[in-house]
């Protein structure tokens, strides 16, 4: 089991990864789809390790109500982006 520190240490590091690293490419493909073209497989793949490690996280995000909000927009967005590249897949 993880010390409360370590668990801090780990939020730390994802916050900042989800920051610099992720956000920007969540909304960079955002407005790929919002502009009506399709996921390439790197985008794909790249959603795919998103929510695996969205996943990972959830235990510790449960324990920090201060994250939870965050969580759920990220989660919000994930859906956004995969409805519309849906949408798109069906129109070409």
């Amino acid at each position: 089991m993880n010390s409360p520190e370590d668990e801090e240490g780990v939020l730390t590091a994802l916050m900042l990864n989800f920051e610099h690293q992720h956000l920007p490419m969540l909304l960079d493909i955002q407005k790929k789809v919002d502009s009506g073209e399709e996921l390439s497989e790197w985008d794909s793949s790249f959603l795919d390790g998103l929510i695996k490690e969205a996943m990972r996280a959830k235990p510790m995000v449960d324990n920090h109500p201060e994250l939870q909000s965050i969580y759920a927009k990220v989660a919000h967005l994930y859906q956004q982006i995969t409805s519309k590249a849906l949408e798109n897949a069906q129109l070409h």
